[in-house]
């Protein structure tokens, strides 16, 4: 099965230099854990997360109105493509323990792709419970 057949299509990204605030009432609006970060042409430059924000801006006492989201966001994330295999993307979240990858084409977000996707769409549940105990876990297995 490929990527795009269980990817979500329905992305909500925000800019570079949107600050934190707007980020969060958008998080909470859509319902969502994660924003791709893209720069004007739409190029994926990082993703922000609802941990991002707390640990990055909340905890250390900064204004969300005034940091800019390319102040906090994560950097060097990982992606996929579209016509991938699924367990490319199992093999990705469990290496570099993350729970969603941005789906890309030409360098543009096309999708993401999550745990929840493929345990929603496909019959791959105990590839998704794999990848969530490694991604769960403390330890990081090599």
């Amino acid at each position: 099965m490929k990527i795009c057949d269980v990817m979500s299509d329905n992305v909500v990204s925000i800019t570079l230099g949107e600050p934190v605030a707007a980020a969060a009432k958008l998080l909470k609006r859509c319902n969502i854990g994660a924003l791709p970060v893209c720069d004007e042409s739409g190029k994926l430059k990082g993703m922000l997360t609802d941990r991002d924000i707390v640990i990055r801006c909340v905890a250390l006492d900064s204004d969300p109105s005034k940091v800019k989201v390319e102040e906090i966001m994560s950097r060097g994330v990982v992606t996929t493509g579209p016509f991938e295999e699924l367990e490319h993307a199992v093999r990705i979240m469990s290496e570099d323990q993350v729970r969603r990858i941005p789906v890309l084409d030409s360098g543009r977000v096309v999708g993401m792709v999550s745990l929840c996707d493929m345990a929603r769409n496909c019959n791959c549940d105990m590839e998704a419970a794999e990848a969530l105990a490694e991604i769960s876990s403390n330890l990081k297995r090599k």
